[in-house]
């Protein structure tokens, strides 16, 4: 069995090579699939082929709203995927029994800040979707105001925190004008990070952690890749350290 496993590297091969693949191949590359392809990772993952990294890590990475439903028990209380009218109108009803005011929206597949809304009550998301305005499906979750947005970055026995801030918006991501200040992590947020991956199969990841005003950590989201610009490591020694991951989980599934 080891010696007839194909092991596919990169997409151009991954493709060619796409319905001759067998049990017992491995693909240890992210794959690159266009909207809407993400249903290929159930066909390889049903025909048994091995993927580096996991199928549940790439499509967490693409989805927020699989991000959510994976991981909501480690975000913000209260966060929830909509994906109709019916399902808007049961949490309007559940942000009013507690008291929930000011709402983030995230859209499924935008990242860098681009895809966050704050809207100041659940009621303006309905007005908004209900006319079309708003597809679906996306995340909503209580605004906690004043809250500190921790980047890390694991890489197997590599660990990187820094906090993203900035004081002219709730958007901290870099790309949206926040700026990098290198923040330790306490034994419980590495701890939630680890516990993150796991759950979602992520053999190295960025993480978003939310921190609040009373000292609470809750996971904001997760990717396989994320921008590095702020962060210690370059570019260089960030690729190696990812495509020694990739070669470690190969030799093992090899050697099996």
């Amino acid at each position: 069995m080891t010696n007839t496993r194909r092991i596919i590297r990169n997409n151009d091969e991954l493709f060619e090579a796409f319905h001759h693949l067998v049990c017992g191949d491995i693909i240890a590359c992210r794959i690159r699939l266009k909207y809407d392809e993400e249903h290929l990772l159930l066909d390889l993952t049903e025909r048994g082929i091995h993927l580096i990294p996991s199928a549940t890590s790439q499509l967490a990475s693409r989805s927020k709203t699989f991000q959510a439903r994976l991981l909501g028990s480690l975000m913000i209380p209260h966060t929830v995927v909509i994906y109709d009218i019916h399902g808007l109108l049961e949490t309007i009803s559940l942000y009013n029994r507690h008291s929930v005011e000011k709402v983030i929206l995230k859209h499924d597949r935008k990242n860098a800040g681009l895809g966050i809304h704050l809207f100041h009550n659940i009621e303006d998301v309905y007005t908004q979707a209900a006319n079309n305005v708003l597809p679906f499906p996306f995340v909503l979750q209580p605004f906690i105001a004043d809250s500190r947005d921790i980047r890390v970055i694991f890489l197997d026995g590599y660990v990187e925190a820094y906090e993203r801030k900035n004081p002219y918006g709730f958007r901290n991501n870099l790309h949206c004008g926040g700026q990098a200040v290198s923040s330790p992590l306490s034994q419980s947020q590495l701890e939630l990070c680890k516990i993150a991956m796991k759950r979602g199969k992520f053999p190295y990841a960025h993480l978003d952690l939310m921190i609040t005003e009373t000292g609470d950590t809750y996971l904001a989201e997760i990717n396989l890749r994320g921008g590095i610009r702020g962060a210690a490591i370059d570019p260089g020694n960030y690729q190696k350290k990812v495509f020694a991951i990739h070669e470690k989980i190969l030799q093992k599934q090899i050697g099996e």
